[in-house]
C-alpha cells in the first residue's frame, strides 16, 4: 500500500510546477485563440487526410497490442487464482460490474474529453484544447476520489445485500474490493492521461506504458497470490495490488511522456470551470454517465441472477467472460481508433470522412472478430479446461461459450457504434440503444427465461446473446443513416 501514498506527493509536485508554466503562458496575453502547435497537432495531417483503413490500423495497432496483454494478464490471473483456489476465480468477476458502476463517471469525462480536445485540435484551436486538459485533469482527480472513498466504505452493503455474492466467496470478495476502491481512484488520473493522448493521436506510447506495467504484474502475480518467496500468500489481495501498482506505473509514465513531448498542454489544477464549459461537458457525457450507470446497474443485477443459480454457474458466468475477452481484445483495442478520426475531421469539417470512417471501422472490426471466434470456438472446451477441474463447471462454462461465441462480431458493432458517438459527441442514440439491450432483453428475458419458465442458466446465457444480435442490426443502422456526423464545439 505504499505506493498509494507516495504517488500522490508525486502529482501534487508534478502539478505545482505545471501550474507555474501556465500562469507564465497565460501572463503575456498575447496567445491567439488558435495558434500551430507542431506538438499537438503533428498528427493531425495524417488523421484527416491519410488512408481510412490505414490510420485505424495505425491508431488502433499500439491499444491493441496494450489490450492483447490486458487480456494475458487476466489469462494469467484467472490461471494463478484457480491455482489457489478454484472458486475463488469468480471474484474478480464479481468486482466487474461495481467497477462499471463506478467507473461511469470516468467514461463520461473521458468522452467529453475526447470529442472536445480532438475536435479543436481537427480545427487547429490548440490553445483551447491545452485549456479543456486542464479541466478534465481537475474534475477526473477530484470525482476519483470520491467514487474510489464511496466505494471502499459500502462494499459491504453493495455485496451482501445487493448482489448475494456466495457465501463460499464473500470475504474474499470484501478483501479484494477494498484494494481495489484504491485503483478506481488511480484509474480516474490514469485514463484521463490517456484519453489526452489519444486525442492528440499518440496511441502508441501511452500502449507502450500499459504494457510495461501489465508485464511487471503478469511477472509480480505469482508471487503474491501463490506466496513465492519471499511474499506472503495473498490470494486475491495479491492479485488486487498488483492492479494497483500497474494504474501508478501508467499514471507516472504517461505524465512525463505529456510533460516532454506536448508541453503546449499545460496541464494543471484549476478553477477555470464555468457554466458554459459545463453544460457542454454535460451535454456529450450526460448519456454515456447514464450508460454507465444503467449498465453498472444492469450488469449488477444480472450477476445476482447467476449468483442466484450457485457457485457453479457464477464460476461458469466468470470463466467464460475471461476466454470471450480473449477474443473482444481485437474489438476494444481498435475500436478507440475511429473515434480519433471522427472527431479531428469533424473538427475540420470533413463530415463525409467521419461517417467513411465509422462505416470502415465497423466492417473491419466485425471481420477480425468473426475470424477470431471461428478459431477459438472448436476449442472452447479445452481452453475452459485450463481454469476448472470441476466437470459441472467445465459442462456450464462449455455451454456458455457455445451460445454466446458467435454473437460477438454483432457486439463489436455496437461497441464501433458508441466509439463515432464518442468522436462525434452525440452520445444520446447509442446510450439508448445500450438500454435496451441491457434491460429489455438480457434481464427482463433473461428473468423471464430463467426462472419464470425455469429454464435455469441457459436462459440467461440466450438473453445475453439476444441482446448482442439485436443492438448490433440496430447499431448499424444508426451509423449508416443517423444524424451523427457533425461538430458539437464552437469554433470563433
Amino acid at each position: 500500500m505504499e505506493e498509494v501514498v507516495w504517488v500522490v506527493p508525486f502529482l501534487y509536485r508534478n502539478a505545482l510546477l505545471l501550474q507555474r508554466e501556465s500562469r507564465d503562458f497565460m501572463a503575456d496575453g498575447k496567445a491567439e485563440d488558435s495558434f500551430e502547435s507542431p506538438a499537438i497537432g503533428k498528427y493531425r495531417d495524417k488523421i484527416i487526410n491519410g488512408p481510412i483503413i490505414r490510420t485505424i490500423l495505425w491508431l488502433g495497432f499500439p491499444p491493441l497490442l496494450n489490450q492483447l496483454v490486458v487480456v494475458s494478464y487476466s489469462l494469467a490471473d484467472t490461471y494463478w487464482l484457480s491455482n489457489y483456489s478454484e472458486i475463488v476465480v469468480a471474484v474478480p468477476r464479481q468486482m466487474w460490474p461495481v467497477l462499471m458502476l463506478f467507473n461511469a463517471l470516468t467514461n463520461a469525462l473521458t468522452t467529453a474529453c475526447l470529442s472536445m480536445v480532438s475536435q479543436y485540435i481537427g480545427g487547429k484551436a490548440y490553445d483551447k484544447a491545452s485549456v479543456e486538459a486542464s479541466r478534465f485533469f481537475t474534475v477526473s482527480i477530484l470525482s476519483g476520489a470520491v467514487v474510489g472513498t464511496f466505494l471502499f466504505a459500502f462494499r459491504g452493503v453493495i455485496f451482501g445485500l445487493i448482489m448475494s455474492t456466495p457465501q463460499e466467496i464473500f470475504d474474499d470478495i470484501m478483501a479484494y474490493s477494498g484494494v481495489m476502491a484504491f485503483d478506481l481512484f488511480f484509474n480516474y488520473i490514469a485514463l484521463t492521461y490517456t484519453t489526452l493522448l489519444q486525442s492528440v493521436g499518440d496511441t502508441k506510447r501511452p500502449a507502450m506504458v500499459n504494457v510495461i506495467s501489465l508485464g511487471i504484474n503478469i511477472l509480480l502475480d505469482p508471487f503474491l497470490v501463490l506466496g513465492i518467496n519471499p511474499f506472503p500468500r495473498l490470494g486475491v489481495v495479491g492479485a488486487a495490488l498488483t492492479d494497483v501498482m500497474g494504474k501508478i506505473i501508467s499514471i507516472i509514465g504517461q505524465a512525463y511522456i505529456l510533460r516532454k513531448s506536448y508541453p503546449d498542454f499545460k496541464i494543471l489544477f484549476t478553477g477555470d470551470i464555468n457554466a458554459e464549459w459545463m453544460g457542454l461537458v454535460l451535454r456529450i457525457g450526460i448519456p454515456i454517465l447514464v450508460l454507465g450507470l444503467t449498465n453498472g446497474f444492469a450488469f449488477l443485477v444480472q450477476l445476482r441472477l447467476v449468483n442466484m443459480l450457485g457457485i457453479v454457474a457464477a464460476t461458469a458466468f466468470s470463466i467464460g467472460f475471461v476466454i470471450m475477452d480473449s477474443v473482444d481484445a481485437v474489438l476494444w483495442g481498435l475500436s478507440g481508433a475511429p473515434a480519433i478520426i471522427i472527431g479531428q475531421s469533424l473538427g475540420a469539417d470533413k463530415y463525409e470522412r467521419a461517417r467513411d470512417a465509422a462505416l470502415k471501422a465497423t466492417a473491419l472490426i466485425f471481420a477480425i472478430v468473426a475470424l477470431l471466434v471461428c478459431i477459438i470456438y472448436p476449442f472452447k472446451r479445452a481452453v475452459a479446461d485450463v481454469f476448472a477441474n470441476d466437470p459441472r463447471i467445465l459442462n456450464e462454462a462449455e455451454l456458455f461459450l457455445h451460445t454466446l461465441l458467435p454473437t460477438l462480431p454483432f457486439f463489436g458493432i455496437f461497441i464501433n457504434a458508441v466509439s463515432a458517438g464518442r468522436g462525434s459527441g452525440h452520445t444520446s442514440f447509442p446510450t439508448a440503444l445500450g438500454i435496451f439491450r441491457l434491460w429489455g432483453i438480457r434481464l427482463a428475458l433473461g428473468y423471464l427465461l430463467a426462472f419464470i419458465m425455469q429454464m435455469g442458466s441457459i436462459g440467461i446465457w440466450l438473453s445475453i446473446a439476444l441482446s448482442n444480435i439485436v443492438g448490433g442490426l440496430v447499431a448499424i443502422l444508426w451509423i449508416m443513416y443517423g444524424k451523427w456526423a457533425r461538430p458539437v464545439i464552437k469554433k470563433d
